[in-house]
């Protein structure tokens, strides 16, 4: 068929990937940072200006990168929210990222509506800082006169599909990116145009959600450019995500996300429910204490780096000689703990040694990964087969620990770029389905992801000791926390 190009671009840069129709194999890629005026070490803005993403994505092209390319996909980072007025022009810099600010409109906007359970059942996630919902809501109150100017909401991935196709009149996005925005339903398929007008004071123009092998248009020198979609949802597509797969992010904070038949509206707000790449459904729950605990006790024990970390640990046994960490050292929400502190039980004689600290720091972060997955698994959500991203996930430590934890089969990918490689994939999608040789409702299979695959085994049994030891100190320091 030919070959086909995937772009990323995520909160620090653009990458691009160039693919084989075919195969998926990765011909040449093309990288660069964004331009953007932050001093070394400094935080990142949570206000960017979009055509920073456009410069970086201009120099990740350079020197024929696209040439033969014949369609491309874009992903981008999510919850990036670009207010537009009437003609199209940004009404202020993009709001990205976690952005603090909205931490009162985020409550606000709960109230607003009657509570938790009232956002969930209407659009199956709850508002948080980085939803754009909570954005919209905190521009209302924080800048007035920029909220009446605002006519038109994007995304990054919308606005960015729309430059490339030279700022057409119709605006689109993908059931990935709309999923994420707290107006538009997963369960339904459509927008809550109501919740807009209660978050912004107005309605505004929403882009049309198309298919996921469908085409958002073609650029003036004919080269098809595929729906687009965002980071989360281009990653699970690029590591060829099927039904009873779920993902296991190791970042600071950590993520548990599983591919499912249907939407699931959550009353305790610990689901958010994503629509995917593919027409299937993708409920994420999320920890806020994941390799934050692992670093936390590096520093206390005096250690360089997570790796010695994992080496002290590995010298210890399952169980920490009954030494259990309950990981909430930045409170949790997983479960909804947003007030708590992190614990450690089991202190004994033979139990206070270092390598012991070490393996209940690791044991502590994955059981409250578990945890996580045992919320989608209670709401009939299979999950066969774990994918663990992250640094962390190449430790030693969590990779003996891992799949006696979870109780499934574990599979560390190697690194790539997965997003970029999901939106090649749907591009290669795209243009098949535009040229008829694919099926609009079948993805191209392209080669899986070269990855190391860890089996519980006879482990099984000391792995759900491990975590009944966990669940134990957990209900007897924070009695029915996953009831309440």
């Amino acid at each position: 068929m030919g070959i086909v190009a995937g772009l990323d671009s995520s909160p620090d840069f653009t990458r691009i990937v160039v693919c084989d129709t075919d195969t998926g194999a990765v011909l040449r890629q093309g990288y660069a940072p964004h331009p953007l005026d932050t001093p070394d070490g400094a935080a990142r803005p949570s206000d960017v200006d979009p055509q920073a993403w456009l410069l970086s994505l201009g120099e990740a092209a350079g020197g024929g990168l696209l040439e033969g390319v014949q369609a491309i996909g874009v992903s981008a980072q999510q919850n990036a929210l670009i207010p537009l007025d009437a003609q199209g022009n940004t009404v202020r810099p993009a709001m990205a990222g976690g952005d603090k600010r909205a931490q009162v409109a985020a409550a606000d906007l709960i109230d607003a509506l009657g509570g938790r359970e009232a956002w969930a059942q209407a659009v199956g996630c709850v508002p948080q800082a980085a939803q754009p919902v909570t954005k919209l809501r905190w521009l209302a109150k924080a800048e007035p006169e920029n909220a009446r100017r605002t006519a038109v909401l994007l995304q990054a991935h919308d606005w960015l599909v729309w430059q490339l196709l030279g700022r057409p009149v119709r605006r689109t996005t993908d059931r990935g990116g709309a999923s994420g925005t707290g107006y538009w339903s997963a369960a339904t398929g459509g927008y809550r145009p109501d919740l807009v007008e209660l978050a912004l004071g107005h309605q505004a123009m929403l882009p049309d959600v198309i298919g996921p092998s469908d085409a958002a248009g073609t650029t003036p020198e004919g080269l098809l450019i595929s729906a687009g979609t965002g980071e989360t949802m281009a990653a699970a597509f690029g590591l060829g995500l099927g039904f009873g797969d779920a993902v296991v992010s190791l970042g600071a904070s950590g993520s548990v996300m599983a591919v499912h038949t249907e939407a699931l509206a959550d009353t305790s707000g610990m689901i958010t429910s994503l629509a995917d790449a593919t027409g299937m459904h993708l409920p994420v729950v999320t920890t806020l204490n994941a390799v934050r605990a692992l670093r936390g006790t590096a520093e206390l024990l005096g250690l360089a780096d997570l790796e010695a970390l994992s080496d002290l640990a590995m010298k210890s046994t399952p169980g920490s000689h009954g030494l259990v960490m309950l990981p909430y050292l930045e409170g949790e929400r997983t479960p909804n703990l947003p007030h708590t502190a992190g614990t450690l039980a089991g202190l004994r004689r033979e139990s206070m040694k270092a390598e012991h600290l070490a393996r209940a720091a690791f044991e502590g972060m994955l059981c409250g990964l578990a945890d996580a997955l045992d919320v989608l698994r209670g709401r009939g959500v299979e999950v066969r087969r774990i994918f663990l991203l992250g640094q962390a996930a190449e430790l030693p430590a969590v990779q003996a620990a891992a799949p006696m934890l979870f109780g499934a089969q574990v599979v560390v990918p190697q690194p790539a770029d997965y997003a970029a490689i999901g939106a090649a994939r749907q591009a290669a999608w795209a243009l098949g389905v535009s040229q008829g040789t694919l099926d609009p409702r079948t993805p191209p299979v392209w080669q899986g992801a070269a990855a190391q695959v860890l089996e519980p085994g006879d482990e099984l049994a000391v792995g759900q000791a491990v975590r009944q030891q966990f669940v134990s100190v957990r209900e007897q320091t924070h009695p029915g926390a996953f009831r309440a």
